[in-house]
């Protein structure tokens, strides 16, 4: 049996009870109730339509044929295995499945209205677009707004802690450690709501995408308008229309690709604060018991932030795999799409694992106000930038210049060298004290 321990993939061992969830959406078993639901609700579709066979149906059972995949079970899930490797077909195992099922209910007369007019690809293309819509709605946007208010109450918290901005790595114009963070919370909202409009597509449309067998048997429906109605407002997805025998997947590319950003986004975060870690910027708090290093004692390693990274860096790959790979099939279609999805759940699981791991390292994070004001006090040089902009303003002659010249000397630039400066300049006394007002704990800007 597999275990923890006995595990290949981490996901399914190590980190397995990080992302139990996910099995409810991307495990072989979840696959086959998806495909289920799928199939019964189409039954019922084409009982409401109604076919002439159908007419005269009960909707009463209704109810009984929705307990099937209501109430589901591994038990279930392992008859369908069983079937399968009788038919070595797993879209065939489920039809045969329902039909047994509907043998049970009495309703042997109407059982091969059962994937009536459907290939494989109509169940497939519509049950993983919509177990990965509900997986974003239960599971990720979810674990995604929990970040995102953590980062949003740092953002108040810290909203007034001055901290030395380091561009190209060298000390630079001083900025807030709050305004830092909202850089991130804003790239993070807008590619939420960029993935949010990206439509969870699928396909619905018989062997080629043409409803050949459909119309063929019943003429005079419009199995277009049925198929779409049937996508959209019963399983709440979009309607792909014309595809091929697929789904053409530029939508779920885009979802992806939407994704890889989110998860770019978060490395770029874990990264800053892993940085500001080892400049002594934050302390981690850690439990009782707890080992930061096997070999050296005083160690708190950043752990977390670095767990995230690498769990979003496997996820980000395989996104990009998808996004690449899916949208391209041979002709009407072949096979490689199937083999690929079946690993959807493999990045989502990593993505969790990341959020998760960022979120406790933030968590972990005691504010060093003293080693934020100690930076500030040894980089007067970067009020230059302030005082010669006043200058410009005044007029003076080549300020840029005036400044380069006194903060690339190799002495110290403090407060007293830079109110000496001050005072040698041919201004009035007025701007002169406007200038050694400004420090670099004040010149931080909106």
């Amino acid at each position: 049996m597999l275990t923890q321990l006995n595990a290949i993939s981490p996901i399914d061992g190590r980190y397995r009870n990080k992302i139990s969830s996910l099995a409810n959406y991307f495990s072989e078993e979840a696959l086959i109730k998806y495909r289920v639901r799928v199939e019964i609700e189409y039954f019922i579709a084409l009982c409401e339509l109604p076919l002439p066979q159908l007419t005269n149906f009960d909707a009463t059972y209704f109810a009984d044929l929705r307990k099937i995949y209501e109430n589901f079970t591994t038990n279930d899930a392992q008859k369908i295995k069983d079937i399968e490797r009788i038919t070595n077909h797993d879209v065939k195992a489920v039809e045969y499945f329902i039909k047994e099922k509907m043998d049970g209910l009495g309703l042997q007369n109407h059982k091969e209205f059962i994937h009536f007019g459907l290939t494989s690809q109509d169940i497939n293309n519509t049950a993983i677009p919509l177990s990965i819509k509900e997986f974003l709605h239960d599971i990720f946007i979810p674990h995604f707004d929990e970040l995102l208010t953590k980062l949003k109450a740092l953002v108040i918290e810290w909203k007034d802690i001055a901290m030395l901005a380091r561009t190209h790595g060298q000390p630079a114009s001083p900025t807030r450690l709050g305004k830092e963070i909202e850089v991130f919370v804003a790239r993070l909202e807008a590619q939420m709501n960029v993935l949010k409009s990206i439509p969870n597509a699928a396909k619905f449309g018989g062997a080629t995408g043409n409803y050949n067998a459909h119309k063929v048997a019943y003429k005079s429906v419009n199995w277009k308008d049925f198929g779409t109605n049937f996508v959209q407002k019963k399983l709440g997805l979009h309607h792909s229309f014309p595809t091929t025998q697929i789904e053409h997947y530029d939508h779920l590319a885009s979802l992806f690709d939407a994704l890889k950003r989110i998860n770019t986004i978060i490395i770029d975060l874990d990264r800053d604060f892993w940085t500001y870690v080892s400049m002594d910027y934050f302390k981690q708090s850690i439990k009782a018991g707890e080992v930061g290093s096997s070999a050296m004692p005083h160690k708190v390693n950043p752990i977390d932030f670095e767990n995230s990274e690498g769990n979003l860096g496997i996820a980000n790959a395989i996104f990009e795999h998808l996004s690449a790979k899916l949208p391209i099939s041979r002709l009407q279609r072949d096979l490689t799409d199937s083999t690929v999805l079946r690993n959807v759940g493999v990045p989502f699981g990593h993505t969790i694992i990341g959020f998760t791991s960022t979120l406790k390292g933030l968590n972990k994070l005691l504010l060093n106000k003293e080693k934020f004001e100690q930076d500030l006090e040894n980089n007067w040089a970067v009020v230059a930038e302030a005082i010669q902009t006043i200058l410009r303003r005044e007029g003076y002659p080549n300020p840029y210049e005036a400044l380069k010249g006194l903060t690339r000397t190799n002495e110290k630039i403090n407060q007293k060298a830079m109110a000496d400066f001050i005072d040698t300049l041919d201004v009035s006394h007025e701007i002169k004290n406007e200038l050694k007002i400004i420090s670099p704990s004040n010149y931080t800007g909106i």
